[in-house]
């Protein structure tokens, strides 16, 4: 059977080329504290060995937040 139309792109998301670093931390940081709360709240609510598994999770993407904070004192220290 052949289509009526071309494929549609295939990038559903992009970041846009002219964003500093800056934003793109920042927005990186962002995120990872709201995945780090969503997984603790997530953890709250199970029980053993699942409850070790998401808080395991979530500490690792807090020392991603804090890699990310790092990077952003590095290219602007607060004096």
């Amino acid at each position: 059977m052949i289509k009526p139309s071309p494929n549609p792109p295939s990038t559903m998301f992009m970041v846009a080329p002219d964003i500093d670093t800056e934003s793109l931390l920042a927005n990186a940081c962002e995120s990872l504290a709201s995945a780090k709360v969503m997984l603790t709240e997530f953890a709250a609510v199970l029980n053993g060995p699942n409850r070790s598994i998401v808080l395991g999770i979530a500490q690792i993407v807090m020392l991603g937040e804090l890699a990310v904070n790092r990077a952003l004192d590095n290219i602007d220290p607060q004096q």
